[in-house]
């Protein structure tokens, strides 16, 4: 005689495994957020790590003691060095950092373009071409005159990008193209205005390769405003960018408004960015590379990627200008080269990466 299992029983059986392993995917569904939380609290502790790294390195080193000294009590021998030279400095970094980090986050998702950058949109070349341009023809001078011109640059060319990418009819491929020509057009008018005027030139080399080293209260003070609005309105982003990567009639189906969300992320990133680029000079790679680490981490969820950026994108960009200033001494590597030595390879080696995915 030959025994069979009855299908009771192998029903029996399949619905205590469907049971035994949806038991055991709920703890770690439960854990996940846990864990990202976790992750975020250790990314501020390291930044925490970085700035007094930044109090503390510089042409003349301080321990850490020293730095904190010199931060918190007045009569320190130190107070002057950190905060009339280090402290601007390294708040300008935190700002900038947080910008750009956010705007790389916030372009590769409205864009779905994992190469994009604040760069792709033409919204850095739009800044810098309305400096060069406040440098050459108006006579302005100081990093608190450049932030009206960079934001303004930055606004027009936003407001251009997004009209000739299509208005409300705007797709991440039309955005991409429109980005990218006027990105190459402002190019050739910034060098072009260089070689003309050789006193704009000089005063704009520094501005241009990107630095952190002439950092003042007031700039800290003029970008400020314009970064806080700018992060606040990508972090408010979060969902949306999430529903549009679904696609837009999927986006429309969860409740969001995808050409509503693509016209708040370009404001986002031109808040984020023009600041940025006027008081540092065009930084690049980044907002490239940040949101890469962070997807990592995070997986593509922006309600995570986002803050998670914020708080990580200024640990490099911090990290590469005391990197710049050990190197360099007794003089300094300016933070935009540093960030292109690193980024360069990094660039290189996904590009190469995708492309054997693909093949």
């Amino acid at each position: 005689m030959t025994l069979t299992k009855s299908p009771q029983v192998q029903g029996g059986s399949a619905a205590g495994q469907e049971q035994s392993a949806a038991g055991q995917e709920q703890p770690v569904r439960a854990r996940a957020p846990l864990a990202r939380a976790a992750g975020l609290l250790a990314a501020a502790l390291v930044l925490l790590l970085v700035v007094f790294l930044s109090l503390a390195f510089g042409a003349r080193p301080l321990s850490l003691g020293e730095a904190w000294s010199g931060l918190v009590d007045s009569g320190s021998a130190s107070y002057t060095v950190v905060h009339e030279m280090r402290l601007p400095r390294t708040l300008l970094g935190l700002l900038a950092g947080a910008a750009l980090g956010l705007a790389g986050g916030v372009m590769q998702a409205l864009t779905r373009n994992p190469l994009a950058d604040p760069g792709l949109l033409g919204i850095n070349a739009g800044a810098a071409a309305a400096v060069v341009t406040a440098i050459s023809f108006f006579g302005v001078a100081g990093y608190t005159g450049y932030i009206g011109f960079a934001f303004l640059g930055a606004a027009a060319v936003s407001v251009l990008v997004y009209a000739v990418g299509g208005g409300r009819g705007a797709t991440p491929a039309r955005l991409a193209l429109a980005g990218t020509a006027l990105n190459a057009a402002l190019i050739s008018y910034v060098s072009a205005v260089q070689l003309l005027d050789t006193a704009s030139l000089d005063r704009m080399r520094f501005w241009m390769v990107g630095s952190l080293a002439r950092a003042q209260d007031a700039t800290v003070v003029s970008a400020l405003p314009f970064i806080a609005v700018g992060a606040l309105i990508a972090l408010i982003l979060a969902r949306p960018l999430n529903a549009l990567a679904l696609g837009d009639d999927a986006a429309r189906a969860l409740g969001s408004r995808p050409a509503r969300t693509r016209a708040a992320a370009i404001v986002s990133i031109t808040l984020l960015c023009g600041a940025a680029t006027a008081a540092c000079g065009p930084i690049v790679f980044v907002g490239l590379m940040v949101p890469h680490m962070v997807r990592a981490l995070t997986g593509p969820d922006q309600r995570w990627m986002l803050p998670y950026c914020a708080i990580l994108a200024p640990v490099l960009l911090l990290g590469a200008d005391i990197l710049g200033r050990v190197l360099g001494r007794p003089s300094e590597l300016q933070v935009g080269i540093v960030t292109v030595v690193v980024g360069g390879p990094f660039f290189l080696y996904f590009v190469r990466r995708r492309r054997v995915a693909h093949a």
